[in-house]
């Protein structure tokens, strides 16, 4: 009974202590004898890695040798492989060598074993390393035969880094440039150039409407002369002094009532005639006291008023400005001209009691043609420049805008250089300024 007691019960579910005998099975030998080692001829094995990502198991890969590899010289091992798929719905999957670095060890072997187990023999083949990696296929840079076209310009360069780094108003003159791009004409693999689309022809067409109507290069010429601030010359003239007639810079109408009776009785008994102006007083004398001048001598009257009418405005609060004194002062002022005389100046060389940019140029340049018809066509530009109180070489660009030509003439008597103004047919006016594009 106390035997039995001392026994310990097992607890249910306890298994028997497995059994410390040894149970023959099929094994293979311990060691493995490496038969044979092979080196592929055409298609060797492929060690892959697969760096950042998974690759699908169900891929068809195809492989491509260098153009040189059927050279019998070169083992299939030796020569650089690429594989490539595009079996996958949206990525391309290509398998590239691993390179060496420069100046660096070379890479090892690797090589993969074929193990017989019931021979207990081991083929060894020697195998490729190489990396696979993905690349979504719409954001692939299309390639081409062409070498050139492969290589980007210095100008896709340029466009790369503004579209980058580049500002906003640099970013829009870019997308400017690029949507008014025409692009270049393509040809066929024979040669023949690509037939036009309907959209293509119809661009040529509005092009080729919109250029026809264009303004040639005469056109433009005369649409600038006309909105220069000059007077206007009749260039369909044969003698010069039809190119710029009194009745139709001043006016026949204003003309007549031009006062020149007061220095013509002044010349005839020999009195002096004072006048603010060099100008006038140094030519008034000889021309009214000639009774076949009357003409002149009205347009000199003229062209006297116009000068006091600039003399006696002074500058304005807005640089380049000059003001006219009031109505009531300026007609005290330039007395005794008319009052229809002094009106057809104000409104002609002012705006709203105002001498502009414009009105100075438009003043000055009727001037000079006004100095041309008392002078004769030739004038001595000195005392008129001083009145005007402009420097030589603004009074010539002014006698080149009405056509003259100013060349310097030495003066032996005096001893000095004198420039003239000489208007003559044909008439030379500046040319229309043609600016260089740029690249």
């Amino acid at each position: 009974m106390s035997d039995l007691s001392n026994k310990k019960r097992k607890r249910d579910g306890e298994k028997n202590p497995s059994s410390k005998k040894k149970v023959a099975i099929d094994a293979p030998a311990s060691t493995a004898t490496v038969s044979s080692v092979l080196r592929p001829k055409y298609c060797p094995p492929v060690v892959v890695n697969t760096p950042g990502m998974e690759m699908p198991s169900d891929l068809v890969f195809n492989s491509y040798l260098p153009k040189n590899a059927s050279s019998k010289s070169k083992k299939t091992a030796d020569k650089r492989l690429l594989l490539h798929s595009t079996s996958h719905r949206s990525l391309d999957y290509t398998a590239r060598e691993e390179e060496e670095a420069r100046d660096s060890k070379p890479l090892l072997n690797h090589f993969i074993g074929i193990y017989d187990p019931k021979t207990g023999k081991m083929e060894v083949v020697e195998a490729k390393k190489m990396v696979v990696r993905g690349t979504v296929r719409s954001k692939q840079v299309p390639t081409s035969t062409s070498q050139q076209q492969e290589k980007k310009t210095m100008l896709d360069q340029r466009t790369d880094l503004g579209q980058t780094f580049g500002t906003k108003k640099a970013k829009k003159a870019i997308q400017d440039k690029v949507l008014n791009a025409i692009t270049p004409q393509r040809k066929t693999a024979d040669g023949r150039p690509v037939q036009l689309d309907d959209a293509s022809k119809a661009t040529l067409s509005s092009i080729g409407a919109v250029t026809s109507t264009m303004a040639s290069r005469e056109e433009l010429q005369a649409v600038i002369d006309e909105a220069k601030p000059v007077p206007k010359a009749n260039l369909d003239a044969d003698e010069i002094y039809d190119v710029y007639r009194p009745e139709e810079l001043i006016g026949a109408d204003i003309l007549n009532l031009v006062p020149i009776r007061e220095w013509q009785e002044k010349a005839k008994h020999g009195e002096s005639i004072q006048f603010r102006s060099r100008y006038v007083v140094s030519r008034v004398q000889a021309i009214a006291s000639n009774e076949s001048a009357e003409m002149r001598l009205r347009v000199l009257r003229y062209l006297s008023i116009v000068l006091l009418f600039y003399l006696y405005s002074k500058p304005g609060r807005q640089r380049g400005t000059r003001q006219v004194p009031p109505r009531d002062k300026l007609r005290e002022l330039l007395a005794p001209a008319p009052e229809a005389v002094i009106e057809n100046i104000r409104r002609k060389f002012s705006d709203a009691g105002q001498l502009r940019k414009f009105h100075i140029d438009l003043l000055i340049a009727h001037c000079c043609a006004l100095a041309c018809i008392v002078d004769n066509f030739e004038v001595d530009t000195q005392a008129l420049r001083d009145d005007l109180r402009i420097d030589q070489r603004m009074m010539n660009q002014y006698f080149h805008e009405i056509g003259a030509r100013v060349k310097p003439v030495k003066d032996k008597a005096e001893d000095r250089i004198l420039h003239v103004a000489k208007l003559a047919l044909p008439l030379d006016f500046p040319k229309q300024r043609q600016i260089r594009a740029r690249r």
